[in-house]
C-alpha cells in the first residue's frame, strides 16, 4: 500500500473545479490501481447552507454524490496517461443511499474504491462516513476524456 498526500494545490491542477464546488479539501490515501480517501471539512460557510435550510443546514446529498466523484476524478487521472488536461463527465449514479444528513461541522471521509477502468471509462464505488458512519454511498461511472476532445 502506498500512502501519499495530495493537497488541496494539487487537487486544483488535477480536475477543473474552483470555488465554491470545490468539494475535496485533500487527499489522505492513495493505493495505485485501487483506491483513494479523501476529506472534506464542512463548515457553516459554505454556500448552500444559506438556503438548505435556514435554521436547520443540511449539506444536499448530490453535493455528497458531487464530492465522491470529484475524489473520483482525482483517482481516475492518477491512473490513466496522457490525460493531464483531461475532463472527466459523469456518465451514470447507480445504487445512491442517504444514510445519514450532513451538517455543519462535520469532517466527510470520502473513499472511491475502483471496480474498473477500461477505455477511459471508470467505474467506482464510493461511500462517504462522518465519525466512521457511512452517510453516503453509491456506484459512479464516469468518462475521462482529453480536454481537446470535449469541445
Amino acid at each position: 500500500m502506498s500512502q501519499e498526500i495530495i493537497n488541496i494545490e494539487k487537487i486544483m491542477e488535477i480536475i477543473p473545479h474552483r470555488y465554491p464546488l470545490l468539494l475535496v479539501d485533500r487527499v489522505v490515501e492513495y493505493n495505485k490501481g485501487e483506491s483513494i480517501v479523501g476529506i472534506k471539512n464542512v463548515t457553516i460557510n459554505e454556500h448552500f447552507f444559506q438556503g438548505h435550510f435556514p435554521g436547520k443546514p443540511v449539506m444536499p446529498g448530490v453535493l455528497v454524490i458531487e464530492a465522491l466523484a470529484q475524489l473520483g476524478g482525482v483517482l481516475a487521472a492518477q491512473e490513466v496517461d496522457g490525460i493531464e488536461d483531461g475532463v472527466i463527465f459523469f456518465m451514470s449514479i447507480e445504487k445512491a443511499k442517504f444514510r445519514k444528513p450532513v451538517v455543519p461541522g462535520d469532517q466527510l471521509r470520502l473513499v472511491a474504491e475502483l471496480l474498473y477502468l477500461r477505455r477511459n471509462v471508470c467505474k467506482l464505488k464510493t461511500k462517504a462516513y462522518v465519525d466512521d458512519q457511512v452517510v453516503c454511498e453509491a456506484i459512479l461511472c464516469s468518462m475521462l476524456v482529453n480536454n481537446k476532445e470535449s469541445k
